[in-house]
């Protein structure tokens, strides 16, 4: 029998996780190669022949994204399996294109084939976007089955841009398992804040592995997802966040707006900075394409260490995911900056260097925002020195996890923080209670 041939096309995560949970021992398929973007420096690499399985001794290449077209006429691709998130449709309808005009299929793969079913109930939380809130949603949610008594595990969605085969199954209980797992800037600002609220996390690559030893120690599981992307795991509540800063992504953005479709509740966050008619706009859009969800308020209040220190040359920085594949302009700092009435918003574009002077020219909406990039030493090392270059009277720090830890900052530092704060029309302890009797019927 001959074997189809496939590429996956993703970005380390959601790619990985199709090809464990469907290809890996498939033997009516022959994965040939994975291609990566949107993440610098990790194509390039091996998926392992650890992670691969039998079929695959050599593991398997990760090529650029660029190389598609050349790839599937070279090794007569069958089919090209799409798996990334957080892009517009017509980006997705773009690389359809590729796939169709080099002669192969091209393909989407949905809950059936690669949500995996836990012993214990899974709550999951997903998003419109990047950056529109689901950290401090799975942290509020995690607070309140704590409050109760459960033991909560967060299995939070892969980050895993270093040695593969040293990221199979990570637990992290402590800021000492993040150095031992030299996490990047990214994986702290998920990790970090949980751990804080003594919370076990779970991430790696092979994501049965890590739901086989998370139920060991979890009465409940809570998916913590990533971008836009759809839960690995059944969930037996799917809460999902949309942004009304961006209002009409809810349905614009793949796989977002399947996920909006999935929810059982939509959460709309901060209504308390946005403009009215963007959160009905998002309201109506929800109700269209799911009647069925529960639509929450809430408000993700800001505050600052040390606001008084807020005054003269500001130099702001931001979660560095959602300000470039998020599409976001501005985060909680420059909110925050603005309502204490900094004077300057310093433009840090003249001073940057390396990968950060890249980011600027790749995603030109950045204007006069430092995005916290930090995939790699090489890269934290250049953010650092973009920090220290820039002329500017005290740094305004949005970022979920405090920079402060990781690099030396020689100029005062403020930091901003934000959190989840539900508004109605029923209270999310509310609705969570109402689950677990459910579920425990």
């Amino acid at each position: 029998m001959q074997k189809t041939k496939v590429i996956i096309m993703g970005a380390a995560g959601r790619d990985f996780h199709n090809f464990n949970t469907y290809f890996r021992d498939n033997e009516a398929y022959e994965v040939v190669a994975f291609t990566a973007t949107q993440i610098p420096g990790i194509e390039g690499r091996i998926y392992p022949p650890e992670l691969a399985g039998k079929n695959y001794p050599n593991g398997i290449p990760i090529y650029p994204e660029e190389k598609l077209p050349k790839l599937i006429k070279e090794h007569s691709i069958d089919q090209v399996i799409f798996a990334y998130s957080d892009v517009s449709h017509e980006y997705v309808m773009h690389k359809a294109s590729i796939a169709l005009a080099n002669g192969a299929d091209f393909c989407l793969m949905g809950p059936k084939t690669t949500m995996l079913k836990a012993k214990v109930p899974v709550v999951s939380i997903g998003a419109v976007r990047t950056g529109s809130g689901k950290s401090q949603t799975s942290r509020l949610v995690a607070k309140i089955f704590r409050n109760k008594g459960l033991r909560v595990v967060a299995i939070r969605h892969p980050m895993p841009y270093g040695d593969l085969r040293k990221q199979v199954c990570q637990r992290f209980a402590s800021y000492d398992d993040l150095d031992k797992h030299e996490c990047t800037i990214e994986e702290r600002e998920e990790y970090e804040p949980h751990i804080d609220n003594g919370v076990v996390v779970y991430a790696g690559v092979d994501y049965e592995k890590i739901l086989r030893e998370a139920e060991k120690e979890a009465d409940i599981i809570v998916w913590d997802g990533g971008n836009n992307d759809l839960p690995f795991y059944q969930p037996d509540l799917h809460i999902v966040v949309a942004d009304p800063h961006r209002p009409g992504h809810e349905v614009a953005y793949h796989p977002g707006e399947a996920n909006i479709r999935m929810a059982d509740v939509v959460i709309i966050n901060k209504v308390d900075t946005a403009d009215p008619k963007n959160v009905n706009t998002v309201k109506e859009n929800i109700r269209k394409v799911n009647p069925n969800a529960t639509i929450l308020e809430a408000a993700s209040p800001i505050t600052a260490d040390k606001p008084e220190l807020v005054k003269g040359r500001i130099l702001v920085i931001e979660d560095g995911p959602t300000l470039t594949h998020g599409n976001m302009p501005y985060g909680a700092a420059t909110i925050m900056a603005k309502q204490l009435g900094a004077s300057e918003i310093t433009d840090p574009r003249p001073y940057a260097v390396g990968s950060i002077k890249e980011a600027y020219a790749k995603y030109p909406h950045l204007g006069t925002v430092l995005p916290a990039l930090g995939y790699g030493e090489k890269q934290i090392a250049e953010l650092k020195e973009t920090i220290a270059n820039t002329p500017c009277d005290v740094v305004v720090i949005g970022t979920p996890i405090d920079l402060r830890r990781i690099m030396k900052i020689e100029k005062p530092t403020v930091r901003v923080k934000y959190e989840l704060k539900v508004l109605g029309p029923l209270s999310l302890e509310q609705l969570l209670e109402d689950f677990l009797k459910k579920v425990h019927h």
